[in-house]
């Protein structure tokens, strides 16, 4: 059993449910899909969802970026169950059941907001050959409301009852002042609050929402073309991984009694974490390039390993160590699918 208890872990984000299935060029020609892409729906992909169901033998797996880590962080802790708390929107519907039954499966206590206005977020995985073009249709998950849902009186029990968050910064888009209340909150009583970039265009479009959040992150984390892009919008003037971390780390915080730590993620290069009195570098696990079937899923996964040891109190090196054995897992799958049992040997610390 681990040290960690139920409840321990809290996420807030965009919960979507991926539906994969291998498809022919046909179908991605039908709907204008490059083989290897990520976009967001127009009018024109609205009933691809429905016609990959009907004509393909599909896959479903919760997803989303927060609940991916959620559950990753989950299976590598195993046990207890329910760990890892998750609030985010659904629609009243099939595909909602399935998102309902398949965080179930993934032992997280999944306490989603219901409303009718809107479907379930979807997001097609349209694989061909080593390629799979995503199609994402966020609905639902963009209609999370505070005071439908984080307000009441049993949902933010729970929250209180967290010692680490995570909000991806999707979610940024969706509901900032639900962001503001659980990071203030977590703030205020010295618990750790973490946010991801997410994205280049969350960066960009978003910086501030992002900064009005940035007092009361106490891990940062996000990928090198994140990092720059956050750069150039804080005027930074520096393309340097290290530098911009460093830059990033000492902005101003609210909770003074713990210091910002940024992690930057480089693909196959070397991970980069800032501390307040210095930065360190991590190699990521070796992998054959062949033995690489699928990305997408690795920044998730990551995050995902690091929160598992985070939230169990275990040193900042080991939380690296177990999100590079995360995503080097992830990267081997189509999806952010995992096998059964980790295989990751934590020394106790």
């Amino acid at each position: 059993m681990s040290s960690a208890s139920p409840n321990s872990l809290f996420g807030m984000g965009n919960p979507l449910l991926d539906i994969s299935a291998v498809v022919d060029k046909d179908f991605l020609d039908k709907y204008t899909l490059k083989p290897n892409d990520q976009i967001l729906a127009e009018d024109k992909h609205k009933a691809l969802f429905e016609e990959l169901v009907k004509k393909f033998k599909v896959e479903y797996h919760a997803g989303g970026a927060t609940q991916n880590s959620i559950k990753i962080a989950q299976w590598m802790i195993q046990e207890p169950h329910n760990v890892g708390t998750f609030f985010g929107c659904i629609g009243k519907d099939k595909f909602g059941g399935i998102l309902k039954q398949k965080s179930e499966e993934a032992h997280i206590d999944a306490r989603y907001y219901e409303q009718d206005e809107e479907p379930t977020g979807t997001c097609a995985a349209c694989i061909t050959g080593d390629n799979r073009s995503l199609v994402a249709n966020l609905a639902a998950a963009n209609c999370y409301k505070k005071d439908k849902h984080l307000d009441l009186e049993e949902n933010w029990k729970l929250v209180e009852k967290a010692k680490v968050y995570y909000i991806a910064g999707f979610f940024l888009t969706v509901s900032l002042e639900s962001i503001l209340k659980v990071a203030k909150n977590a703030s205020e009583n010295n618990k750790l609050f973490c946010l991801n970039l997410s994205a280049p265009f969350i960066c960009q479009f978003f910086k501030d929402n992002l900064m009005q959040v940035m007092p009361y992150v106490d891990v940062l984390f996000g990928n090198e073309t994140e990092a720059v892009e956050f750069a150039e919008a804080q005027d930074f003037e520096t393309k340097d991984i290290k530098e911009i971390a460093k830059k990033a780390q000492a902005l101003p915080k609210d909770n003074t009694k713990r210091q910002r730590i940024v992690v930057f993620t480089q693909g196959k290069d070397d991970t980069v974490m800032a501390m307040s009195d210095k930065i360190e570098t991590f190699p990521v696990l070796k992998i054959d390039p062949k033995d690489i079937v699928d990305t997408n899923g690795a920044g998730d996964a990551f995050v995902g390993g690091f929160l598992s040891e985070l939230v169990q109190e275990k040193p900042l090196d080991q939380c690296v160590k177990a999100a590079h054995y995360a995503a080097n897992v992830i990267i081997r799958r189509a999806g952010c699918t995992f096998p059964e049992k980790p295989d990751f040997n934590c020394p106790s610390a």
